[in-house]
């Protein structure tokens, strides 16, 4: 079966510089429909109209955090099964390895290269529906 093409990405992260250079290494240098958000709650109720295929969700964000914002778009049927990576300077073994019992595909490492962000990402998407190609039915 053919891995689909990544082309809708939601953003979520609330630093404007770090959202801004993320949004233009993933928008212009990657070609991605891009939705942007700057908080939790925003990128919950952006997810169900815009329909993103993988989520990169920052960890450390005021109010509703990366961990809170999973829960809720885990917690939605329009959300449930999108990937969802997290974007985070916290990156001990052991925190890496909490985040992927979690559910969480993969983890970015800040700082990342802004302009190996496209092909990283693409490396994910194809990693995760390569895994998935392998299930049973």
């Amino acid at each position: 079966m053919a891995i689909p093409t990544l082309s809708r990405v939601l953003l979520v992260e609330d630093d404007p510089d770090i959202r801004a250079i993320t949004g233009f290494a993933l928008r212009d240098v990657g070609g991605f429909e891009l939705a942007e958000c700057a908080s939790g709650s925003d990128a919950c109720a952006r997810a169900k109209e815009f329909r993103p295929e993988i989520v990169l969700l920052d960890l450390m964000m005021p109010g509703m955090d990366g961990w809170a914002t999973l829960r809720s778009l885990r917690g939605m049927p329009e959300t449930a099964r999108i990937p969802v990576v997290f974007i985070t300077a916290k990156v001990q073994a052991h925190e890496v390895e909490a985040y992927r019992r979690s559910g969480v595909c993969d983890v970015i490492v800040k700082p990342f290269e802004p302009a190996a962000l496209p092909d990283l990402l693409r490396s994910i998407w194809r990693r995760i529906h390569g895994e998935a190609d392998r299930e049973p039915a």
